[in-house]
This record gives structure tokens, sequence and C-alpha cells, in this order.
């Protein structure tokens, strides 16, 4: 039945038309089957008999339409046959199938069948690795160094310490110094944009009177024990090592 049934999925059979033409003596008696077998064995899923006794006159035909139960499927009809039995014969058998096609045995096959559910969109989702800059081989270093303060005598504490304080005050003098360089030159610029702001001048100098003296510090600074915050530390460590990273990166 694989070479005469089509094999779309969802395919049954509803009915068996067969036709022959009978060949035997009058007094006779001749059964013939029109038949499947079930498929894989152990029966028949399809035989009708037909009983030719005797007094049936030869070279009679038959025309038959057989229903059959629906919903049996395509694969489970085997190998058909036109089987006789008794002395006789047949002639121009024919057996043909009437099928149907279910269009929605797979109900993905069309929105429009039940059970029918909308596919879902494949979304690509990107695979990336988050960088953390606390994972840094220099925060390894950085915290390796810290761990190993807990063993240090109190004169080599004191004496780290003493050096941190230094190099803070150091830092806080220079930025105070670059601020006050950037004031100036501020100031410098605002003044020069205001006398061009005057109009042109055939001389460019101008006087001013600057007061002699000592100009004292006006920045103090007192000594005191201020010791660098380890977690500020980390996280400036952190995003320095970032920073350096990505202008290395314009250079690569």
């Amino acid at each position: 039945m694989t070479t005469i049934l089509p094999t779309p999925p969802g395919l049954d059979i509803q009915g068996v038309i067969y036709s022959y033409r009978i060949r035997k003596e009058t007094g006779d008696w001749v059964t013939v089957y029109v038949q499947n077998e079930l498929s894989g064995g152990g029966g028949y899923i399809f035989r009708e008999r037909d009983e030719w006794k005797p007094g049936s006159l030869d070279n009679t035909g038959i025309n038959r339409v057989v229903p059959v139960i629906p919903g049996i499927p395509r694969d489970a009809w085997g190998r058909g046959s036109v089987d006789v039995q008794g002395p006789g014969s047949v002639e121009g058998a024919s057996v043909r199938y009437q099928y149907r096609v279910d269009p929605c045995f797979d109900p993905q096959s069309s929105p429009s069948c039940p059970g029918y559910k909308a596919p879902m969109p494949n979304i690509y989702e990107p695979q990336y690795a988050a960088y953390d800059p606390l994972e840094h081989s220099r925060i390894a270093q950085f915290e390796s160094r810290y761990s190993d303060d807990e063993g240090e005598s109190e004169e080599d504490r004191e004496a780290r310490e003493e050096e941190e304080n230094r190099d803070s005050r150091e830092r806080l003098e220079k930025a105070l110094a670059a601020a006050d360089t950037t004031a100036l030159f501020a100031q410098a610029l605002a003044l020069s944009a205001a006398l061009s702001s005057v109009g042109p001048r055939v001389d460019s100098y101008y006087a001013v009177s600057i007061a002699g003296g000592v100009y004292p510090e006006s920045v103090a600074l007192v000594d005191t024990q201020l010791p660098d915050s380890k977690s500020g530390l980390r996280n400036n460590l952190a995003q320095q090592l970032l920073h350096e990273e990505m202008i290395s990166m314009q250079y690569d």
C-alpha cells in the first residue's frame, strides 16, 4: 500500500470500491475475498466476501462500494489481494480506495486549526562576560599588601602610617597649587577679554601698581593621623586600572 496511497500526514481510508468478472461453471461454488492485511501481521484490517453459489452464471460482473470504519490511519493498511477459493477465477479485477486528508492533523499546519499555537520568535541572546575591576591582578596584590599588615610590628606600622600621611599631604599641596595656578590663569584670561572689548589701542601695554612685601602662605596644614580608607583606596585603584586599560586600547 505504500506505493498505492499518497503519503501526506493525516490520511485515512473512507471506503473500498472493487469490481471484477467471475469465471466458473454454473454448477460450481466459488468464494471470492477482496482483502487487506493488517500492517505488521495479525489478521486483516479489511475483508469482503462474495459467495458465487451453484446456478450463478459465468462471466457475471460485480461492482461494489464498501464503507470502512473512518479514522484508521494509512500506516495500518497492509498488502491487498483478491483471493479465489473454489473451482473458478476472476477477470478484470480492480480495487480502489477512497481516502481523505485531515488538514489539521498537525495543528501547527495552519493558524485556523484547533490547538494552533503561535510560534515564539527565536530571540538572540548575546554571550558576554562582565568585567569586574575588582578581579584585576593589581587588586589581588593590593589585598595581599594589606593582609600582610596584620603581622607587622608596632614600629613598622607607625613608620608606614607616617609615610602614607606624608604622601597624602604632598598630594594635597600639589592639588592646591594646581588650583591656584588655574584660578590665576582664569583671571588673566578674563582681564585680557575685558581689555579687548574696549577697542584697539596703539599702546598695548598698561601700568599697574603691585604692593610689595611678603605674601605669606594662606594654607595651613595641621599634622594629624588620618589613615587612608582601605575601601576608598581599593575603589580608586580599580578605577585607575580601568582608565589605564581604556587609554591603552586606543593604541592597540
